[in-house]
C-alpha cells in the first residue's frame, strides 16, 4: 500500500506518520500492494482530525475522525474503514452471486477478502425497511433549506426551481448548508 501523507495547519512528524502506517497496515490484507491510501491530518479549533480516503474501482472508501486527540482519530478511523470494507465485502460477494458469471473483484481489493468465509456480526446485509413517496414541487435551494428546518430533517429533497433538476440540501456537521446536485458523466 502506499500511503500519501499529508498535513493542515500540523506538521506530520516521524511518529504520526509511523502511527498511521501501522495502524492503517492492518488493511492491507485487504488490498493490493499498489492501492493508494490518502491520509489528511488537519487541526481545526483544537480538533484533531484525520481524514482517509481509499479509491477503489469505481467506489471511494472514505471516513474522517476527530477528536481531542490525533492518534485517537488514527485510531477511530481505522475502525471505520474496516467496517466499511466487510460492508463492501458483502456487497461484491452478493453481486458476484447474482450473476451466472463470477465477476472479477473491484479494482485493488484482493481476490481472497471477497472469496473469504470470514463472517462478523457486523457482516449485515443492507436491507431498505421503508419506502416513501411524496410530492416535489418546483422551489428555490434557500427555500428548500428553510422546509428541511420546519420538518427537523438533516436533508431535504427537491425539484430546483432554476434548474428544473432533482436536488438535494442538507444540513452540516458545523450547521451550515450543503447542495447536492446531480452531474451526468
Amino acid at each position: 500500500m502506499n500511503f500519501i501523507i499529508s498535513g493542515k495547519n500540523i506538521e506530520v512528524t516521524p511518529g504520526l506518520k509511523d502511527a498511521i502506517e501501522q495502524k492503517l497496515s492492518k488493511l492491507e490484507r485487504y488490498f493490493t500492494p499498489e492501492t493508494e491510501i490518502i491520509v489528511t491530518l488537519s487541526v481545526e479549533k483544537g480538533r484533531q482530525k484525520i481524514e482517509v480516503t481509499i479509491p477503489v474501482k469505481g467506489n471511494i472508501i472514505r471516513s474522517e475522525q476527530t477528536s481531542n486527540d490525533m492518534y485517537v482519530s488514527i485510531d477511530l478511523v481505522e475502525e471505520i474503514i474496516e467496517r466499511q470494507l466487510r460492508k463492501y465485502k458483502n456487497k461484491l460477494v452478493s453481486k458476484s452471486q447474482g450473476h451466472s458469471t463470477s465477476s472479477a473483484p473491484s479494482g485493488s481489493i484482493r481476490t481472497e477478502f471477497i472469496e473469504s468465509d470470514e463472517e462478523t456480526p457486523e457482516d449485515s446485509e443492507i436491507r431498505i425497511v421503508r419506502t416513501k413517496k411524496f410530492g416535489i414541487k418546483p422551489m428555490f435551494p434557500e427555500d428548500a433549506c428553510i422546509q428541511m428546518e420546519l420538518l427537523g430533517h438533516s436533508f431535504f429533497v427537491f425539484s430546483n426551481a432554476e434548474t428544473d433538476e432533482v436536488n438535494v440540501v442538507y444540513k452540516r456537521k458545523d450547521g451550515s448548508f450543503g447542495l447536492i446536485e446531480p452531474e451526468f458523466s
